[in-house]
């Protein structure tokens, strides 16, 4: 399945780059490229890839990719220009496929500890180990160095799935309940779907009904309502300018776009993937008080707006979804998607998160949790967040990425982050690195505050 915009500003401009291409400043450098398998305790397998340069500065950067629908990806670094720029600099590089594509958190999680395995029983213990990873690969990430501290230097979650399994499954739920409840009742259903034929029934049902919702003003109403139970933003397209404030017309137009493609792939097709690994339905909307949630969504005032317009009563509809039937988890079910996983804020190694603003498939205020965790366990400083003012999921620039990692090498070096994180320090970095592969769009760093996770996210308040 192609997700949109997951990398929309590397595709054309770094294809073409080659490894033999050196930044500038950078050294001459051979790279021996190594790959492999790893056999898990289960006795699947999966495959691993090593890229070492020669000669190696020491530091070794393991990458955790994202979610696959298909058959899973091997790779050690998310695009080839920061890949290059990395092993010119001396950088090793490492990944796994995991075993099994999908939620793969379980099988991720022993497939990366392997690769480090392999790694040292090739090269030696590195000096310093770095963990990074996209999207699910940044909750990888955040999970390896929870689970695995030991191994681990620092760490680089980026676009992750940081507010945990629960939270994030939970608050999605939510979202596609609104929309089922007002706008559709019994049209579709959201859990339990059994075969992957059901799921793609319910997908099919459930993308007729926000199509057929697009088309009037309260549709549109009851698609924002549902769009703000998550939290989703209302910005889509990366080239395209953030809508202003009060254009509220805009803001559901980019989010019936989120919930289009690719949002409901994974309402449906995730979640029926991850209901075959945990044995049921992981996820429950008991106890909701669904108008407290609007009270405290940042797309409030959009909803409040386009419900008025419409003619719509946003209280009886609020009254409606509270009184609906509820969801409620199967208890093993919950238990695995907790332990697969669920943050306990501890650090004990320098973790720097980055996201961008507009992010409508892991949104921006999974940051706010996971800074909410790590505050709660008294290891504040050890944790920094920086944020990257554009839409898209994970559309970060080659430039970005490098800059963010050069952030994290510097807190290394120095054992402080005084002001590397500011946006313009940031910025200046990610713009030093020249033009394109690697600034294929202005840098754009700014100073961002998420807003709160609307649902319980750690395994202290969690209830189900």
């Amino acid at each position: 399945m192609n997700l949109v915009r997951l990398r929309w500003l590397c595709t054309g401009a770094i294809a073409a780059v080659s490894l033999a291409l050196l930044p500038a400043g950078a050294s001459a450098t051979s790279v021996t490229t190594i790959t492999g398998t790893t056999t898990e305790s289960s006795g699947l397998t999966a495959q691993y890839q090593i890229d070492m340069p020669d000669p190696w500065n020491g530091t070794l950067v393991l990458y955790s990719h994202g979610y696959a629908f298909g058959a899973s990806p091997l790779g050690d670094v998310g695009d080839l220009a920061t890949g290059a720029w990395l092993t010119s600099h001396g950088y090793a590089l490492a990944g796994s496929s995991y075993a099994l594509p999908g939620w793969a958190l379980q099988q991720a999680f022993e497939d990366q500890i392997a690769v480090l395995d392999v790694f040292a029983g090739k090269f030696g213990t590195p000096k310093r180990t770095i963990a990074w990873g996209h999207s699910l690969g940044g909750m990888i990430t955040a999970g390896l160095v929870q689970l695995f501290p030991d191994r681990f230097t620092a760490a680089l979650p980026m676009c992750g799935v940081v507010a945990g399994g629960p939270g994030v499954w939970n608050q999605g739920l939510d979202s596609e309940f609104a929309l089922l409840t007002l706008q559709a009742p019994g049209a579709f259903k959201l859990v339990r779907f059994g075969t992957f034929g059901a799921a793609a029934a319910n997908f099919g049902a459930a993308s007729a009904a926000l199509a057929a919702a697009q088309g009037t003003p309260q549709g549109r109403a009851r698609i924002a309502l549902s769009a703000a139970l998550a939290d989703v933003p209302g910005w889509f397209d990366p080239a395209s300018p953030e809508p202003a404030a009060n254009n509220f017309a805009a803001q559901e137009v980019n989010q019936f776009n989120w919930d289009n493609n690719p949002d409901f792939a994974f309402a449906f097709f995730g979640r029926w993937e991850l209901e075959q690994r945990a044995g049921g339905n992981f996820s429950w909307n008991t106890g909701v008080d669904y108008r407290v949630q609007l009270s405290h969504s940042t797309d409030k005032a959009e909803v409040m707006a386009l419900y008025k317009a419409a003619g719509l009563d946003l209280n009886k509809d609020l009254t409606a979804l509270n009184a609906a039937p509820r969801i409620a988890a199967d208890p093993g079910a919950a238990a695995y998607v907790e332990q697969y996983i669920t943050y306990n804020g501890e650090l004990n190694i320098p973790v720097l998160t980055m996201h961008t603003t507009g992010d409508g498939l892991v949104e921006v205020t999974d940051e706010n949790a996971y800074a909410s965790v790590v505050r709660s366990a008294g290891d504040n400083n050890m944790l920094r967040q920086v944020f990257v003012h554009r839409a898209g999921h994970c559309s970060f620039t080659p430039a970005e990425t490098i800059s963010a990692f050069q952030t994290l090498v510097h807190r290394l070096d120095t054992g402080r982050w005084a002001d590397s994180t500011s946006p313009a320090a940031m910025n200046a970095q990610a713009a030093a690195l020249g033009g394109a592969p690697f600034n294929v769009a202005p840098p754009s760093f700014l100073n961002f505050e998420p807003a709160k996770f609307l649902r319980p996210f750690d395994a202290r308040n969690l209830e189900s």
